[in-house]
């Protein structure tokens, strides 16, 4: 699929899909692998060794004080407080977006 505008320049959309946790991620590296474009593609995670797969453009790793790069244990509150601490950064990576999309699962710890 591509994503991209057809008009000039004045008209360009900035479109950022973000995969937030494990099942987050799992979509995204499935988009990337499927060939969509004109989206940049943003993976969100407690979990160190899960962002290293990632096959995302950028990669924010949250709660790295809270957990440690280990993951939320499937605690949602362990989720919330990761995406506390780190807000400023999920935050820097929206800035100038027209359009955000967020894919996430709902039974985990980081995506809840």
């Amino acid at each position: 699929m591509d994503f991209k505008a057809e008009a000039g320049p004045e008209n360009v959309v900035t479109i950022k899909v973000v995969g937030v946790g494990g099942a987050g991620n799992n979509v995204v590296n499935r988009m990337v692998k499927s060939g969509t474009q004109g989206v940049e593609f943003i993976s969100v995670n407690t979990d160190k060794q899960a962002l290293a797969v990632s096959n995302a453009d950028q990669k924010i790793q949250i709660g790295e004080k809270l957990t440690h790069g280990q993951g939320a244990g499937s605690d949602p509150e362990v989720g919330k407080r990761s995406a506390e601490e780190s807000r400023n950064n999920i935050a820097k990576s929206l800035e100038d977006s027209d359009m955000v999309f967020i894919t996430a699962g709902m039974g985990g710890g980081t995506g809840t």
